[in-house]
């Protein structure tokens, strides 16, 4: 019992270090950008698509959900299935509150995606269709997540998913709606930008 708490207790330390490794910070200091000093403020994919470009995106992409998909697989190796959930929540906590760069990190949809991944690819995958349609009818990236995020518990349900997994569905989705606050608001606002539509000056 006491080797599987610290198997567990190793897992979280290894999953949080692995999620402060913010892509989107990382791949800006190759351009010498913060890029929570631009756009949005937010350390994610889509403010480094505005800000640094596409390739800078892509990369800030990979490496986002990487670090979920790292996470979660020291987990199982180490923990099994229980691994794997200590593991991402982990990564997911370190990418938004980064220890490497102040506690100010991203919203963690990337890699929360990665994790959700891990846990269960069906329900992954369709979150993944519901946020592709939602963007592109909308524009509205931000709109995508949230609604995505929201969904997660009910598809859990849907499932018939272990008391543990809804729990944890939860969890994340209170998580990635709560980041989001700030984009609810402005959506609400009119004044969210649409992704694909310049701002006019």
């Amino acid at each position: 019992m006491g080797s599987e708490v610290l198997k567990l207790c190793f897992v979280g330390v290894v999953g949080y270090l692995l999620g402060s490794a913010n892509s989107s910070l990382i791949v800006g200091k190759f351009y010498g950008v913060d890029v929570r000093k631009h756009g949005s403020g937010n350390a994610g994919a889509t403010n480094t698509l505005r800000t640094l470009g596409k390739k800078a995106a892509l990369f800030t992409t990979i490496g986002d959900m990487l670090k979920g998909f790292i996470a979660c697989l020291i987990g199982m190796y180490l923990a099994g299935d229980t691994g794997v959930i200590i593991g991402g929540m982990a990564a997911v906590a370190g990418h938004n509150w980064p220890v490497f760069f102040g506690f100010k990190g991203g919203k963690g949809i990337l890699t929360t995606l990665a994790v959700v991944l891990m846990m269960e690819w069906k329900i992954a995958l369709i979150l993944l269709g519901i946020f592709i349609i939602i963007v592109a009818i909308s524009r509205y990236i931000s709109l995508g997540s949230i609604t995505s995020a929201a969904l997660l518990p009910v598809f859990a349900l849907i499932f018939n998913k272990s008391v543990e997994f809804v729990v944890v569905s939860f969890i994340l989705a209170l998580i990635a709606i709560a980041r989001h606050r700030k984009n609810i608001s402005r959506i609400l606002n009119g004044t969210e930008s649409k992704f694909g539509v310049k701002k006019s000056s």
